[in-house]
């Protein structure tokens, strides 16, 4: 079967406009299934999750991230010891083995945005930059949901 190069383009677009939002720096490091809550207003703090997923042959270490819509951004452990819930900072990144995926989520790891410059609001896409030891700055979006 032959495609027109109209067609061939068409077709292309529709892919890319079903595929999901995945950030990918050159290295193998993907990030993918970023999002966050919506925020009440006046909220200074808003938390963001996701995945990444080191396709690369060597273990990477996400170490900071950062975002205009905060004045800082750090990542953060969360546990419950005795029915009681404890967060704090993580020291020395998150290491991401090599072949192996991460997940900050609810129940865990998650990055916190400090200082949100406004509310997050649902359908809100809220832009950061992932900084990794080895993979570099990876931009990603956070979708409010």
């Amino acid at each position: 079967m032959k495609f027109s190069t109209s067609a061939a383009l068409v077709l292309s677009g529709l892919i890319a406009l079903a595929s999901p939002a995945v950030a990918e720096a050159p290295s193998g490091i993907a990030v993918t299934q970023a999002w966050s809550r919506p925020t009440p207003p006046g909220a200074p703090t808003a938390v963001g999750y996701l995945t990444v997923t080191n396709h690369g042959r060597d273990a990477d270490r996400l170490l900071s991230a950062d975002s205009p819509a905060a004045g800082a951004v750090s990542l953060h452990q969360m546990s419950m010891t005795g029915g009681i819930m404890r967060m704090r900072p993580v020291t020395g990144g998150l290491e991401i083995a090599a072949g192996a995926s991460v997940s900050l989520d609810p129940n865990g790891d998650h990055l916190m945005f400090e200082g949100v410059k406004r509310p997050f609001r649902t359908g809100d896409q809220v832009p950061a930059v992932l900084h990794f030891q080895h993979a570099g700055a990876v931009r990603v979006g956070f979708v409010v949901r």
